[in-house]
């Protein structure tokens, strides 16, 4: 570029491309969007929502969910689709794309390259819509120092004290097993074993009486505010937009963090399933993704999108070369393989 560089022209590329989508021909053109609330809908609303409709005349219903994959299989199995685009967890996608509940995408009715994006073999029915990270959250007006490790989480002589964590097997067996010193990279064959499997429980015997659990993204924070708990599970995005649009003081720590895609998905059965195309499109392209990051601090998978976001942001996404190091890169077959499994003990072991 000559007189637009770096994020500024990021913006104008955004502005122009939204600006040059043809209106369609029907002003009742309509979609109905579901993302999961809170931080990361508000940014969907601004980033693309709010632009697509304006370039399109489109009318954009939102909904939002906690990710239940059995919301999509009803609606699917009953011939009564009212969802036409989501943003849907990958492995959960894989679920639904290996039981032929969502369409296949096509990537040339997108206009974009498949390999542009990085990780793109995950599933034929998702695309990529952004990285978020799970960390360790803490309030730095509170905790000056802070964790340092994820074994600090499991420390309660160091740091006494409640702490948040995610209502599900996923994220804790992890950072048991970390904590309990098995290297990262190891940590997925060790699960593979009932020896790990006990390991990982064993270890979280030994908070399990310290643990609030939560299962919305949105309590995370919540907790920390109202010093409910001295460190938590949060979603990165979740802890910036709390210190960006509530002036709090929030640290996060960025060992062992465990990155999560996201991607849109297209219910089968939608009857808008060309205005779904054109949306995800739009959402996909560099420059929108890169808008993203304007609102909340979740990267994208396309490196065309990440040389278009401001450098100021880049040490907030969990992508950046800081963290990225210190980061758990899921194992997806694991997922599929083991987490009905890994869930139903998990149950039982919180009830108990």
């Amino acid at each position: 570029m000559n007189s637009l560089s770096g994020a500024a022209g990021a913006r104008a590329i955004f502005l122009a491309v939204a600006l040059m989508l043809p209106v369609p021909a029907f002003a009742a053109d309509q979609l109905t969007i579901v993302s999961w609330g809170g931080a990361l809908q508000q940014a969907h609303r601004k980033a693309y929502f709010e632009p697509f409709m304006k370039a399109t005349g489109t009318k954009i219903t939102e909904d939002e969910y906690l990710g239940e994959i059995a919301k999509v299989r009803a609606m699917v199995e009953s011939k009564s689709v009212s969802w036409d685009v989501v943003d849907e967890w990958t492995p959960w996608a894989t679920e639904l794309c290996n039981q032929g509940l969502i369409e296949k995408i096509d990537w040339s009715k997108l206009g974009l390259k498949r390999s542009k994006f990085v990780g793109d073999d995950e599933s034929d029915c998702v695309v990529p819509s952004q990285v978020s990270a799970t960390v360790i959250a803490y309030d730095k007006d509170k905790l000056p120092s802070g964790p340092k490790t994820i074994a600090d989480l499991f420390d309660t002589q160091k740091f006494p004290g409640k702490r948040g964590l995610y209502k599900d097997w996923v994220n804790n067996l992890e950072w048991a097993l970390i904590a309990d010193g098995v290297p990262m990279k190891d940590v997925y064959k060790v699960l593979r074993t009932p020896e790990g499997v006990d390991r990982a429980f064993g270890k979280l015997d030994t908070i399990k009486k310290d643990v609030i659990w939560w299962s919305s993204g949105a309590v995370a924070p919540q907790l920390l505010a109202d010093g409910q708990v001295v460190m938590t599970a949060a979603y990165n995005g979740r802890i910036y937009d709390a210190n960006k649009s509530s002036g709090k003081h929030f640290g996060i720590m960025w060992d062992a963090h465990q990155l999560s895609v996201n991607g849109w998905v297209i219910p089968k059965g939608t009857p808008r399933l060309e205005q779904a195309y054109k949306f995800i499109a739009f959402a996909a392209s560099p420059a929108a993704q890169a808008e993203l990051t304007r609102y909340i601090a979740y990267s994208s998978l396309n490196p065309d999108a990440m040389a278009l976001v401001d450098p100021a942001i880049l040490p907030d996404l969990p992508t950046a070369p800081e963290h990225l190091p210190n980061a758990i890169h899921r194992d997806l077959s694991f997922l599929a393989e083991k987490s009905a499994e890994l869930r139903q003990r998990f149950n039982a072991w919180v009830a108990n």
